[in-house]
């Protein structure tokens, strides 16, 4: 994995490139440079190893998931900010299943840090608001149920929210 900076500064030498070649003639490996320059690009704004961790996650792997987020070494001077929130999110659904006061501190950093789809806030917000059940802070849970259920939009946790405030009411 690249610093963030190395990434763009290999893009910038691949555009010159690029740049060269179509001016001595050679437009298809200038075009071809300017795609692989896109491909620096892309990855400047989404890291390799979280969408790595992403498709390992999708398939219930979470042992492959955990073992991709710890190839990123120092997550503040590799990522931007909002992969790291994005770092933050995943290591804290990973860790809910295990460690809960480790995973409440990972996904509280990740909303702090922002994640730019409302999908993901959603369950986040859920998450932290199931933890907070299990830790018995009541108001806090509903507090964070209520802007769950606000920032899903689509209704694909309509059944985890009516379920959580079901157990809610036993409480």
């Amino acid at each position: 994995m690249y610093n963030k900076n190395i990434k763009l500064v290999i893009a910038a030498i691949v555009t010159g490139v690029a740049i060269w070649q179509i001016v001595e003639g050679y437009v298809g490996n200038g075009i071809m440079l300017i795609l692989l320059a896109a491909i620096f690009v892309f990855l400047y704004f989404k890291n390799e190893l979280i969408l790595l961790a992403f498709l390992r996650l999708r398939k219930q792997d979470f042992e492959g998931a955990k073992k991709w987020l710890n190839k990123i070494k120092n997550p503040e001077s590799a990522l931007t900010i909002k992969q790291q929130g994005y770092h933050n999110y995943l290591l804290g659904i990973m860790l809910s299943q295990t460690n809960i006061t480790q995973a409440e501190k990972h996904l509280k950093k990740a909303i702090k840090l922002g994640l730019s789809m409302n999908q993901d806030l959603a369950v986040a917000k859920l998450n932290l608001a199931g933890i907070a059940m299990t830790k018995r802070r009541k108001r806090e849970a509903q507090m964070l149920l209520t802007e769950a259920k606000k920032l899903d939009k689509h209704n694909m946790l309509k059944d985890q929210i009516t379920m959580m405030k079901q157990q809610m009411k036993k409480i």
